[in-house]
């Protein structure tokens, strides 16, 4: 009787961990999930902090607009149009636009080297 009921636990070892297996991979992504977030909310934070007069800015609501005064701890005025400046919460400034580099580039191509292309009027 003893071998029968040693058999029996010593089988179902693997099925009693089942459970705590399906709860652990359930939450390792959401562990993992939760340490993205922490860490983009803490850049997001960084940037509002660092936020200066002259920086052109997105908000949470998709409004563009320059920083026209930054010194408050909260809030920041942005021009959204020539002399219409409003005041905004640091927390709703999605991200800062960095300047777009120059595309304006010299034609150096000669007359000949362009015949070939077509000619759209």
């Amino acid at each position: 009787m003893t071998e029968i009921l040693a058999q029996d636990a010593g089988g179902s070892g693997l099925l009693s961990l089942a459970p705590f297996l399906i709860i652990l991979l359930l939450f390792v992504p959401l562990f993992l999930n939760g340490r993205k977030q922490r860490r983009q909310m803490q850049q997001t934070q960084a940037m509002q902090t660092a936020l200066e007069d002259g920086d052109v800015v997105i908000t949470t609501s998709g409004l563009r607009g320059t920083i026209t005064d930054a010194s408050y701890e909260d809030t920041v005025d942005l021009e959204i149009a020539d002399g219409v400046v409003t005041t905004w919460l640091r927390a709703a400034i999605r991200e800062k636009v960095t300047p777009e580099p120059d595309t304006t580039t010299t034609d150096t191509s000669s007359d000949d080297e362009r015949s070939d292309k077509p000619i759209i009027h």
